[in-house]
């Protein structure tokens, strides 16, 4: 009977020894889908206003007489100098007063008269002084949006 305890024994001691001995086994982490897909949407507006002011002047002066049956009295068809202020307010709310003086000319001493009465005459007479002479304002507000989709497709 004490050879079958001995046996027991050994055989309990080995079996032990597997179970403290035996190295661990790791469980395969295994995905459970076969495909898939991700979609991404993004979607940018921006918005630009502007204002556009442009303003010409003329720096200078023109002036021109013309005609038949018309008489000056022997004055001087360059008339005097005279200094002009112009002062420019913009249009449309935008902001920037702009003043200037140029040379201009005085007009008040023309005087033409017709040489024979009840005849046919013809008188002409064009000034165009320094100053603005043309303003151009553009208002224009302009929308941009972007759109992006991106889509990504996997599998196993």
């Amino acid at each position: 009977m004490t050879s079958g305890k001995i046996k027991s024994y050994i055989v309990l001691s080995v079996a032990g020894a597997f179970v403290t001995l035996a190295p661990a086994q790791a469980v395969p982490v295994v995905p459970n889908f076969t495909q898939g897909s991700m979609t991404s949407h993004t979607e940018t507006t921006s918005k630009v206003t502007e204002t556009i002011n442009s303003i010409d002047y003329a720096t200078g002066w023109t002036y021109s007489v013309s005609g038949t049956n018309v008489d000056n009295g022997g004055q001087s068809l360059s008339p005097s100098p005279t200094t002009n202020t112009v002062v420019v307010n913009p249009l449309g709310g935008t902001e920037g007063q702009v003043t200037s003086q140029n040379a201009g000319l005085d007009l008040s001493n023309q005087n033409f008269k017709i040489t024979r009465p009840g005849e046919a005459f013809q008188f002409t007479t064009t000034y165009m002084g320094p100053g603005m002479t043309n303003q151009t304002v553009i208002q224009r507000e302009t929308t941009v949006t972007s759109v992006t989709d991106t889509t990504s497709i996997f599998t196993q």
